[in-house]
């Protein structure tokens, strides 16, 4: 501005009025990072916070191997990110369509440019309301797919599914048609966010870990009924049939179960009581000494983790053990229609599992792949890749940056 000062008459004029256009043109990004904007359909982003490549590569470097428990290289950060929670409006099918507010977050890369691939991540299973992506310091992995996705380049986005973030719902683990419900939701409300930033996402990617890699599968099943175009999917230790892995629980378990998978059955039975409307599904199937500290833990309340049963005896009742009660029990009804693999797949798809993983075994890694290729000639759509002998969380860490590789191809 010193330039246009020097001389008054004409110059110092033209300095205030290029100082007041600077402001104009200015002040919508300055208003993306003071408050929330509402943008189309009642849908609402606020700026969070910026990473920079420092913290970004921080993440993938000394993060990541504390959490995962493994080395993996990853390739580093080539530009800061920022982060937006977006709240959005949905329905929930389940209960008749009834209206809902969900939340999720948007990562931008902090680069020039308005065209950007776009990789909508499904989380796994939390145990904290708010360890999710639009609270992204309580969520390593999120942070892992911001640092090595959105700090190369990619738009990534996560709803918080129901009952987590800033939902007032219930949660709804496991809960099919909710889970799809919210992550294409938050798809299109994410499109309405970039739309009034100005900013094009052609290439749309899937990817998912854990309880993530199911919703991952649910959500490409949704959008390939609807004709959304998806470029690629991927998923790590993903469930895609739960009747397999808690039936795996129950009648065939392995030396590595982990023991917190008592809480799958916590946090599906209580779900399903709720969004399904079945009155007494969750106590019909803990016992009663469980059933308490299981209903706190669910709801959020304050309880002592360590009172969590890791014996599933002593979660379960008896008659769960024996195959044929679970599968015509109420419960296991529900459990069997929750699959996530039974389509005819035309999108690419790679299911990523560890063979050391001490939640999904590799039979139920492979499963969609065995599925696909058992039809006449075979459905090449879905490739199984093993991660080696890694567990639940390092099959997560290997995947990511092949998910990376191959989405760069796509």
């Amino acid at each position: 501005m010193a330039l246009f000062t020097r001389r008054r008459g004409i110059a110092a004029p033209f300095a205030l009025f290029f100082s007041l256009l600077v402001l104009a043109v200015a002040a919508p990004a300055r208003a993306q990072e003071t408050g929330a904007v509402t943008v189309a359909g009642g849908v609402r982003y606020e700026f969070l916070e910026r990473w920079d490549v420092a913290r970004l590569n921080e993440v993938l470097t000394r993060d990541i191997p504390a959490f995962a428990g493994i080395g993996v290289t990853y390739t580093p950060a080539k530009n800061a990110v920022k982060l937006y929670r977006v709240t959005y409006p949905s329905v929930i099918p389940e209960r008749g369509n009834r209206p809902t507010v969900a939340t999720g977050l948007i990562a931008i890369p902090d680069v020039e440019g308005s065209r950007f691939p776009l990789v909508s991540y499904q989380h796994g299973t939390v145990y904290g309301k708010q360890e999710v992506p639009s609270f992204i310091a309580q969520s390593p992995e999120t942070a892992l797919m911001v640092a090595q996705f959105a700090g190369q380049g990619y738009v990534v986005i996560g709803a918080d599914y129901f009952g987590l973030g800033l939902s007032t719902e219930p949660e709804g683990y496991m809960v099919k048609a909710s889970h799809q419900q919210a992550t294409a939701d938050m798809l299109a409300a994410s499109r309405q966010v970039l739309a009034a930033l100005k900013i094009d996402t052609p290439k749309l990617t899937l990817a998912g870990w854990s309880q993530g890699g199911f919703v991952t599968m649910a959500l490409l099943e949704k959008l390939e009924a609807e004709g959304v175009k998806v470029d690629a999917a991927a998923t790590a230790s993903a469930p895609v049939d739960i009747y397999v892995a808690l039936s795996g629980f129950l009648d065939f378990p392995r030396a590595n179960d982990a023991s917190w998978v008592t809480s799958l059955f916590i946090l599906s039975s209580f779900s399903f009581e709720n969004y399904y409307g079945v009155p007494g599904l969750a106590r019909a199937l803990l016992t009663e000494e469980s059933y308490e500290i299981a209903r706190k833990a669910y709801a959020r309340e304050p309880y002592d983790p360590a009172a969590i049963p890791t014996d599933l005896k002593k979660l379960i009742r008896p008659a769960y053990f024996d195959p044929q009660f679970f599968a015509e029990s109420a419960y296991g009804r529900l459990v069997k229609a929750t699959t996530a693999y039974r389509w005819v797949i035309k999108s690419p798809v790679r299911n990523y599992y560890g063979e050391a993983d001490e939640v999904i075994t590799p039979g139920l890694g492979q499963l969609a792949q065995t599925y696909q290729r058992a039809m006449g000639t075979g459905n090449p759509a879905v490739e199984a890749v093993s991660t080696g002998k890694t567990t639940h969380r390092g099959t997560f860490a290997t995947a990511v940056p092949q998910w990376k590789a191959w989405f760069d191809g796509k």
